[in-house]
């Protein structure tokens, strides 16, 4: 060995032949799949689309989406494919897509394979990039979205759907109302009209209480199932049948679209009344509920869905307030009465730090000499928005919301300083008396008795030239405090006036026991004195009750007042029988403080 190597030596063949180490062959490797592979394993149905639009080649998936093997697509158009041009916005969009002016289209659609079910797809078309070996085109691909829709679908029912009913929710509702009211939606046809009905069951509350949520809820479930019988039948022959809705609670509501007119919803409310006031059975209990409802409709131009449901809120309120177990047809003329209500108790208190109210006086005469004897003063309100308001407007609102205690001191303390004054521009007249109304909430809300004292202190006026003029009802009744502060004022020296008097308790027993000072008479007593006609005379019996009233007081210490004096035969008869003093238009309608100043001293 000369220590050199040479290599393995050649290996014999069977046959003795050498085999070399190229003739070796060695396996074939695995090439890794190309893109063509993928393209027809891929779970996604995809097709390759020309710039033409034609199918150049479609994968088995997409065969099998389609009920078609794959090389039978080939050539076909696209477009019918998947329902491509069934919209013009679709289509259009598509076109950018073949033609590279959009970089992508997304679109649902829904399919209908050729075994006869339908699908839902969501569909997507992409630009191929361009390349050596590659035509350019599109590739489109379809994923089945079927479940997911149907899902989504169950969970929007749920969500848009009242668990315990099973009538769409408030959302619901108000989705179908906000679209009801679109433009497009009554501009194509249909009356263009809209109507609601408003549902409250009365007395709901108490089914709760006394037996309990369960059977609440199964009452109404029946109640939701005769409204809906009445829906179906009302929209029998028609396009649509009113949307039943449960707004919660008790409260649902009826949506008719297209609706003719108020005899069309007065009908339908009338059937839900009664509908409603069939006995129910409901867990072994027989029960009987009635309903309110609020009834708005109008055209659907020009209203809102929020402006619907105030009207028809506003309706139900009246239907409660007028007894319950009743429609009421929305009236915009008294919803204007209650919308200036409203305004009107919201500024009532800013009103009296404002100085919006101011005084007039009406005078008080003496019926055997017709001179000015006192003064009644009644308060106006100079409301910036309304113009000039007089007591009825907004006294009671004044009462409701405690606001008369402060405005009840300002005419308080106006009027004494007023008649104070007359008295400083007259010394040489007879002073004249001021009588101010005050309601019973000033006696138990407020400590009238020092108010008074305080006014007289410092306006200066005798207390003997004050009257107070209380409502019938308000004294007749007067017990604890507010008797304690008449009698207080009364032992003042204060007068004490009863309003109005016959038209509350009438309860004459009172009157020997409070310390009242004055009656006055309530107009309609007074215009029973006016003759009916030419030459026809007056009824004897309106003289006698009134002549017996008059001597009734008299004999009880008090004077008596005839107030609403309009004609000369009625004060004739009112001096005749007796009576003291009058008021009324006869002799003048509430005036300024100065008008007051001229009649002193003057003879009616």
């Amino acid at each position: 060995m000369n220590g050199t190597s040479e290599g393995p030596a050649p290996a014999a063949d069977l046959d003795g032949s050498a085999v070399t180490e190229s003739d070796i062959t060695t396996p074939a490797r695995t090439e890794p799949p190309t893109h063509r592979a993928a393209f027809a394993a891929a779970p996604l149905a995809m097709a390759v689309v020309d710039r033409e639009g034609t199918v150049v080649d479609a994968n088995p998936a997409f065969g099998e989406l389609l009920g078609a093997v794959p090389e039978e697509l080939a050539g076909a158009q696209a477009a019918d494919l998947v329902d491509l041009a069934s919209d013009a916005r679709t289509w259009h969009s598509y076109r950018e897509v073949l033609r590279g002016r959009q970089s992508k289209l997304r679109f649902k659609r829904r399919l209908k394979h050729p075994d006869g079910h339908s699908m839902w797809a969501q569909i997507t078309i992409t630009p191929l990039a361009e390349g050596p070996q590659e035509s350019p085109g599109v590739l489109l691909s379809v994923a089945d979205i079927t479940a997911r829709r149907e899902l989504q679908a169950r969970l929007r029912h749920l969500q848009m759907h009242d668990p315990v009913t099973r009538l769409p929710n408030r959302t619901l509702f108000f989705e179908r109302l906000t679209a009801a009211l679109e433009p497009e939606s009554y501009e194509q046809g249909g009356t263009g009209r809209i109507g609601l009905c408003y549902l409250d069951l009365d007395g709901f509350q108490a089914v709760n209480d006394t037996l309990g949520h369960r059977v609440g809820d199964r009452l109404l479930a029946a109640v939701a199932e005769r409204l809906t019988r009445c829906a179906d039948e009302a929209g029998h022959g028609r396009a649509t049948a009113p949307l039943v809705a449960r707004l919660g609670g008790d409260e649902f509501a009826l949506l008719v679209e297209d609706s003719t007119g108020t005899e069309q919803l007065a009908d339908l409310a009338e059937s839900l009344l009664k509908a409603v006031q069939a006995p129910f059975d409901v867990s072994g209990n027989r029960m009987s509920v009635s309903a309110s409802i609020g009834v708005v409709e109008r055209q659907a131009e020009g209203t809102s869905a929020t402006g619907l449901m105030q009207a028809a809120d506003t309706t139900l309120y009246w239907a409660k307030a007028d007894g319950r177990d009743r429609w009421t047809l929305f009236d915009p003329e008294r919803n204007a009465h209650r919308m200036t209500r409203q305004a009107l108790a919201s500024t009532l208190r800013p009103a009296i730090e404002r100085g919006e109210f101011q005084l007039e006086y009406q005078p008080l005469v003496g019926m055997e000499d017709g001179r000015l004897r006192g003064v009644e003063a009644l308060v106006r309100w100079n409301h910036p928005q309304f113009g000039m308001l007089t007591p009825n407007r907004f006294i009671a609102l004044a009462e409701e919301d405690g606001s008369i205690v402060p405005l009840g001191r300002w005419i308080l303390d106006t009027a004494c300083r007023q008649a104070r004054q007359w008295q400083l521009d007259h010394p040489d007249e007879p002073p004249i008396f001021v009588s101010v109304n005050v309601a019973v909430r000033q006696v138990w809300d407020s400590d009238l008795v020092a108010d008074v004292a305080k006014t007289l202190a410092e306006t200066g006026l005798a207390p003997h030239l004050l009257q107070l003029e209380l409502t019938e009802s308000a004294v007749m009744g007067s017990a604890g405090r507010p008797l304690q502060a008449l009698q207080a004022l009364s032992d003042m020296g204060v007068g004490i006036a009863i309003d109005d008097f016959g038209t509350g308790y009438s309860n004459l027993a009172y009157l020997s026991r409070l310390p009242v000072s004055v009656l006055k008479l309530d107009g309609s007593f007074v215009r029973g004195f006016q003759y009916e006609g030419e030459g026809v005379p007056p009824n004897p019996a309106d003289e006698v009750v009134v002549e017996a009233m008059i001597q009734l007081a008299h004999r009880l210490g008090l004077t008596v007042t005839a107030e609403c004096v309009e004609t000369s035969a009625q004060a004739s008869r009112l001096r005749r029988i007796g009576c003291d003093t009058g008021q009324g238009w006869l002799y003048s309608r509430p005036v300024s403080p100065d008008r007051i100043s001229g009649l002193m001293g003057v003879k009616a």
